[in-house]
């Protein structure tokens, strides 16, 4: 059984005047395990544990791999082999003669790269190699927990499959809920996870490698380990998110073995009968014990070398040089933490929604995302941004023009399969319930094919791709693709624009018996209402705008049509639909409405409605809301697709609009949406119905919460707004009004204060507060008790579309 376990940074960080290659080469190789290993003792060296056979420790403090069985020696902060270098008198390396270098057979040529994250009570550790990406989540509740929510926990997540693993723990009887805390144990040096790496076995069904990570996890106390869930993280999602949902088709395959070396394995084959996912726990020493007993496993405190490992296709990840234009390489060392997530994220085939939850295709996050970050994101053929628009040609709905939504993939695409076919087919699937996600396709396709010159010169070559991926679209091409969606767009669209047509029926509605279908897609997100705001009002133009360009420059063809009808579609819908959504409250009555709310949200902040001297003027989250509310009436920061994706030109239309968002995105929560730990994503307090405050809490997954990509669009369209002063050929009204201009400028700076102010935060998915000692501080939302009725959301600690301030900064010219 050959691991590859990669040595820790200490040993890895040679990349010097010498040559990185060479010296990376010379010591990022497998360390193959000779059969004893498995029952050998690990020994301490400094902070870290190894076993002999595998390293050297010198000095009682460092660790250099042994490679072949030749022990590597020290050379500083390096390790070498005598044969291909030498130590000189002041212990640097010296570059290794001319020669051939030595076949490393499976080893990576590069170090790992590794990333730990910390988001009380979750740890997040992070780990890749050449041959697998891995995120381990440990759960350890702290003395402020909410242990009905929280409870100690370990979670494996793999970008590969949508898979992974969970074990959850509890105290073991006599316990009390909270004593058991759980963490991992450095190893190796400096480096919590090692990636193992195992040749595929002679009774290997998919012929594969087996790949994972390994590491030491420390039990305070004895513990249970009644329920673990292998295989999909759509299943674990299930558990989790959902009345605790197990299946037992799933459950009930998990196979429980006591292993030689008294450790116990945890194996379970998926459905699709080849791949297998493996969990194992070995007591180190004589520092814990693991017994089986009923499908449990019976563990006393201690140590234990934990593993956990699957034989299935990986992807191709994208490292920092990859993800990241030639330009933007210098973030690689000066934004390390963020890029290094980003590669997380990345792959050729597609870029991944957020970890742990959504590691796989979501189409609306990965194009929002890059419309975020296009101006550091890698171009041409293997770039990011193609990968992006493959990733959503190759899912897109060929019948109807429908982008997809969500990819169903791995073991919980069989399940789904049985499930609702009836057979065992391994054939992914896709949701296409949103009716956000068309629209921003052709924007991302007008950003890149029009207005970038590698874009451009790419245009042929990958409109002529074929698709080749399983959802149903193999064979066609993208370009046809394009079209199908581009159709499908201005087809949805034209009641509205026609003449008379400018009613609320013609507008883009939610599908039939669906409660969601765009961002908020909570069952509360948009109170009920089946009309969004920011659908009609800000990405149907934007998309529209988009084919009149695309149109112009040549696209489209077999619709010469279009780049006349398009622009004039979309003026009509830029026009025409804010009035639909628009609220318009008198100050009096406003000053009543938030002393109310504030009254009976009961969270102690005070109304702060001595702000309120005007009337207070936004657009509502929807039409035909919850309680037969005609407009959802809940404040909100939607504005932001309008001000970063359309350039309108309806002068006073634009300067009241741009005003009110000003207004609103400076002034603090509950009169307007700031907040200490930045910008609220919906206030209630203007609803006048119970049912606001109900549905509109700190502890809703789109609530009075937080979400980082919506402060970088609104600060970005912000920025795209101020900027059209000295852009625009026409100036806009607004730039000479200087009331307004000098509204919209302070609200940028406000915002960018405010953000600059959080930025420990600005990472994160979404986050929420605690209103304590007189002010708003920051609280995880997963460490809130879920809404009544509702189920606990935990949120991602990296999510694509939260890591865009790496290219999206602030403009020091608006200071």
């Amino acid at each position: 059984m050959a691991f590859l376990i990669q040595p820790h940074v200490e040993m890895l960080n040679l990349i010097k005047s010498y040559g990185s290659t060479i010296l990376l080469l010379a010591i990022a190789t497998s360390v193959t395990a000779a059969p004893a290993d498995a029952a050998a003792e690990l020994l301490p060296c400094g902070q870290a544990y190894y076993y002999a056979s595998k390293y050297t420790c010198y000095n009682g403090t460092f660790l250099c791999p042994i490679i072949d069985g030749e022990p590597t020696l020290r050379c500083g902060s390096d390790c070498y082999l005598p044969e291909m270098y030498s130590c000189s008198d002041d212990d640097e390396l010296v570059y290794p003669p001319e020669g051939g270098m030595p076949d490393f057979g499976t080893a990576c040529v590069e170090e790992p790269t590794t990333q730990q994250l910390s988001d009380p009570p979750y740890e997040n550790y992070f780990y890749s190699d050449c041959h697998s990406s891995t995120q381990v989540v440990v759960t350890s509740p702290l003395d402020t927990s909410n242990l009905t929510i929280i409870g100690p926990r370990l979670l494996v997540a793999w970008p590969s499959g949508n898979s992974g693993a969970v074990a959850f723990f509890e105290p073991s009887d006599g316990g009390a809920n909270g004593s058991l805390a759980i963490g991992l144990s450095m190893t190796g040096g400096s480096q919590y996870l090692h990636g193992v790496y195992e040749e595929p076995a002679a009774t290997s069904l998919s012929n594969l490698p087996m790949v994972g990570v390994q590491a030491i996890v420390t039990l305070n106390t004895s513990a249970v380990l009644p329920t673990a869930i292998l295989g999909s993280i759509r299943n674990i999602r299930d558990f989790t998110e959902g009345p605790s949902l197990l299946y037992p088709i799933i459950q009930d395959a998990v196979e429980y073995t006591t292993m030689e070396d008294g450790g116990v394995m945890l194996s379970r084959m998926w459905l699709d009968n080849i791949t297998t996912t493996r969990l194992s726990f070995k007591p180190l020493s004589d520092q814990g014990e693991v017994t089986i007993n009923n499908k449990t496993l019976e563990m006393a405190a201690g140590s234990y070398e934990f593993t956990a490992k699957f034989d299935y296709p990986q992807l191709t990840q994208l490292n920092g040089s990859e993800v990241l234009n030639d330009k933007s390489r210098g973030l690689i060392e000066s934004d390390e933490a963020r890029v290094t997530s980003l590669t997380f994220l990345s792959y050729s085939q597609k870029l991944l929604a957020g970890a742990w939850r959504f590691l796989t295709y979501f189409g609306r996050d990965s194009m929002i995302a890059t419309l975020l970050l296009q101006s550091i994101l890698s171009e041409g053929e293997g770039g990011a941004i193609e990968a992006v628009i493959g990733a959503v040609l190759e899912r897109l709905n060929r019948t109807t023009g429908v982008v997809c939504h969500e990819e169903t993939i791995g073991d919980y695409a069989t399940y789904l399969n049985i499930q609702q076919k009836g057979n065992a087919s391994t054939a992914p699937g896709c949701t296409y319930l949103m009716v956000d996600t068309d629209y921003f396709l052709a924007p991302l396709l007008e950003n890149y094919f029009l207005r970038s010159e590698a874009g451009h010169q790419r245009r042929e070559d990958f409109m002529n791709t074929k698709a080749t991926l399983d959802f149903g679209n193999a064979g066609l091409t993208y370009g046809e693709l394009i079209l199908i969606n581009a159709k499908a767009v201005m087809d949805k669209t034209a009641a509205f624009a026609q003449d008379g047509g400018q009613i609320q029926e013609n507008l883009i509605h939610l599908e039939e018996d669906e409660v969601v279908g765009q961002w908020r897609d909570s069952t509360y997100g948009i109170g009920g209402g089946r009309i969004p705001y920011d659908v009609n009002s800000a990405l149907v133009p934007a998309a529209l705008r988009s084919i009149a360009a695309l149109s112009n420059a040549g696209w489209f063809q077999e619709y010469p049509t279009w780049a006349e009808l398009a622009a004039q579609h979309a003026q009509v819908w830029e026009d025409n639909t804010l009035r639909f959504f628009e609220v318009n409250v008198p100050a009096e009555e406003a000053r009543a409405l938030v002393e109310n709310y504030t009254e009976t949200s009961g969270y102690g902040f005070p109304s702060r409605s001595d702000l309120i001297t005007n009337d207070v003027v936004y657009h509502g989250l929807a039409l035909e809301g919850n309680n037969d509310q005609p407009l959802v009436k809940v404040m909100n920061t939607d504005d932001c697709f309008r001000l970063f994706l359309t350039n309108t030109t309806n002068q006073p239309q634009l300067t009241a609009f741009l005003n009110q968002t000003a207004t609103n995105v400076r002034t603090p929560f509950p009169v307007g949406l700031l907040t200490s730990v930045s910008m609220v994503v919906a206030n209630p307090a203007y609803g006048g119905d119970a049912v606001y405050t109900q549905n509109f809490t700190s502890n809703a997954y789109h609530g009075t919460v937080i979400w980082s990509w919506q402060l970088a669009m609104m600060a970005a369209g912000l920025q795209r707004q101020l900027q059209r002063c000295t852009t625009d050929v026409v100036e806009p009204e607004f730039c000479s009004n200087e009331p307004v201009h000098s509204n919209v400028l302070g609200a940028y700076n406000d915002l960018w204060d405010n953000i600059e102010a959080n930025a420990a935060n600005l990472n994160s998915e979404v986050w929420s507060w605690i209103y304590r000692d007189g002010d708003f501080q920051f609280e995880p939302l997963g460490a809130l008790p879920p809404p009544a009725g509702q189920n606990p959301t935990e949120s991602n600690i990296r999510q694509l579309w939260s890591l865009t301030f790496i290219a999206v900064q602030r403009d020091q010219n608006l200071r």
